[in-house]
């Protein structure tokens, strides 16, 4: 599948970055993020492609992980990701329909519907996976993500 048009890949953070576990601890919860998508996020990031983070949860792991990837855009504690996703863009100055968002579960829905093309990782909620444009081969936190990001950048002759 060709996905060279995308110019903004919004990615949800538990269940699709991660594998949805949340541990919790004396000084909070601690996400575990899969090196592999995080290679491919920087990657992306290079090749002129902007990346944001679009979840429910606004925890100081995810915002770690994204200044170590060089992640800017960060709508955390969004209760709602359509909106967030239509904000992103229009920040951007890009169409709705150079954006992919990927997520896994019923809170991702309404962001998938404004987006121009949708992705979700192979264990996504069934009601999720009807409605994407491509489900990964692999499971979120498991590489899901960098998937999604070989397509784009293999849909632009890399």
């Amino acid at each position: 599948m060709n996905l060279s048009y995308v110019r903004l890949l919004a990615v949800d953070v538990d269940g699709t970055l991660t594998d949805g576990k949340l541990l919790y601890g004396p000084a909070g919860v601690t996400q575990a993020f899969n090196a592999k998508d995080g290679a491919g996020i920087m990657r992306l990031l290079d090749k002129g492609v902007e990346v944001a983070f679009v979840s429910f949860r606004d925890f100081a792991s995810t915002r770690r992980r994204a200044s170590d990837l060089g992640v800017e855009l960060l709508c955390l504690g969004s209760l709602d990701k359509a909106a967030s996703v239509k904000g992103l863009a229009s920040h951007l100055g890009i169409p709705l329909s150079s954006v992919l968002f990927m997520g896994d579960d019923r809170k991702d829905i309404p962001a998938m519907e404004v987006a121009g093309a949708s992705a979700c990782p192979r264990d996504a909620a069934e009601e999720v996976k009807t409605l994407c444009t491509v489900v990964a081969r692999s499971r979120g936190g498991a590489g899901a993500v960098r998937e999604i990001i070989d397509m784009i950048l293999e849909g632009s002759g890399e």
